[in-house]
């Protein structure tokens, strides 16, 4: 995990939600720590919009979102 953060630190256009959605999203599953880090080792110049398209497109990407659903009236 340390490793990824420092990669994700260096994006040029790196924020503080950014970080947070991605190590929140690695912490899932420790498949999703190799297969960022491949993929940001894969990549030159990656952008924050390279990660979070690559998380978006991974097939379980939707099981770990809000699944709790509230009555709001």
């Amino acid at each position: 995990m340390k490793v990824l953060i420092e990669k994700i630190m260096k994006i040029p256009d790196v924020y503080d939600d950014f970080v947070l959605g991605v190590v929140n999203y690695a912490k899932m599953n420790p498949d999703h720590v190799v297969v960022l880090n491949e993929f940001m080792d894969s990549k030159k110049d990656v952008m924050t919009s390279d990660v979070v398209e690559f998380i978006m497109k991974q097939p379980d990407f939707h099981t770990y979102s809000a699944n709790l659903k509230k009555n709001v009236s």
